[in-house]
């Protein structure tokens, strides 16, 4: 039966840091306008307490997300030591767009997918490219996407990448702006019959009833601001319970089409949004298992890189694989989870054994 295993891996971590030291001097206001009544220093403290982030990457100025998307595209197909020529789809999934330095505008014509089949060199005219809007989750419903075209049979080797810009569509008047970073991370998916690495099964959901707006375009906080430029928003505290509730079920309902026991997971990548809210969440899935959270068991960059969307799990995926994230390791035969949740509000897990 035919499968799909990831044969590479790359990412592209922006060079700029921004500890969180350097908001000290901003001036965060509430949705309303008003000043909070906290200093900076007490806010950016109990930020770092819930959040775990002590500092986040931008890109340089010259670099957009479809900049990024090539770049870390170049280390996942030489990691998978394939020629670009024989991609049969690219699927870039990102949620702005190119979004210029000092822009109010997204670009995303041509599509981002396409600009990186141009960066790349691509000839093929069958290397079909374009992009998937789906929040957070985007990049591990791409690698559904590319499972499904390889399980069709019109596909055999994908591009999968997931980038973003992050820093350029925040508010710098919501303290939530902090949370927010940049990057990208592909993968190579490619077509298997053997037994090994590959794919056991996947989940996804949408609920868009009042949770389709919990993350939305808005207004500046500052009143005096633009009125027509819009920034990324978002309803922190319903998102966690959302999360809390639905990410857990989810991965169950993938693990079980899986038939792999609970005690055979030995890592989980889930979508580095805030370290107390993932957390939560693992030990919640667990305990639908009757289970304690193995020790080591989810792997964390958010303290380094912050929240990069899409980005966050590839990237997290290829640090671990490559030995940059302390004591974490991937062994043959590990079986792994994959999970998300994000704008839509969009949910996903996928349960892959290397």
């Amino acid at each position: 039966m035919i499968s799909s295993k990831i044969t590479g891996t790359g990412a592209y971590i922006p060079s700029i840091k921004k500890e969180n030291i350097e908001f000290l001097n901003e001036h965060f206001l509430n949705e309303d306008g008003s000043t909070f009544s906290s200093s900076n220093d007490v806010i950016i403290e109990k930020f770092k307490a819930i959040t775990g982030i002590e500092e986040r990457r931008y890109a340089t100025p010259d670099l957009n997300t479809s900049d990024l998307a090539f770049l870390a595209s170049k280390k996942a197909i030489k990691d998978a030591n394939l020629d670009p020529e024989e991609l049969d789809y690219i699927i870039l999934a990102h949620n702005f767009g190119d979004v210029k330095q000092g822009a109010v505008q997204s670009d995303i014509l041509p599509s981002l997918a396409a600009r990186v089949k141009y960066k790349l060199g691509i000839e093929n005219p069958n290397c079909v490219a374009y992009d998937i809007l789906f929040g957070c989750p985007g990049w591990v419903e791409g690698v559904i996407q590319a499972q499904a075209f390889i399980k069709a049979g019109i596909a055999k080797k994908c591009l999968v990448i997931g980038a973003e810009t992050l820093s350029r569509v925040v508010d710098k008047y919501d303290r939530d702006s902090m949370i927010f970073s940049d990057g990208a991370g592909a993968c190579i998916v490619e077509a298997t019959e053997k037994e090994g690495a590959k794919i056991l099964s996947h989940a996804t959901q949408t609920f868009a009833k009042e949770e389709a707006f919990y993350l939305y375009y808005g207004k500046s906080f500052n009143k005096s601001a633009n009125k027509d430029t819009r920034y990324i928003k978002m309803l922190g505290r319903k998102i966690y319970e959302f999360a809390l509730v639905n990410v857990p079920l989810a991965m169950k309902v993938a693990l079980d089409k899986s038939d792999v026991s609970i005690d055979e997971v030995k890592k989980i990548f889930i979508h580095q949004a805030n370290e107390k809210m993932d957390e939560a969440i693992i030990k919640r899935f667990f305990r639908l298992f009757k289970k304690k959270v193995p020790e080591g068991v989810m792997p964390m960059s958010i303290h380094k890189l912050g929240n990069s969307s899409v980005a966050t799990i590839p990237t997290l995926l290829d640090l671990v694989k490559k030995g940059e994230i302390e004591n974490q390791e991937i062994n043959k035969g590990d079986v792994v989870i994959f999970t998300s949740v994000g704008a839509g509000m969009n949910l996903n897990a996928i349960v892959y054994r290397f």
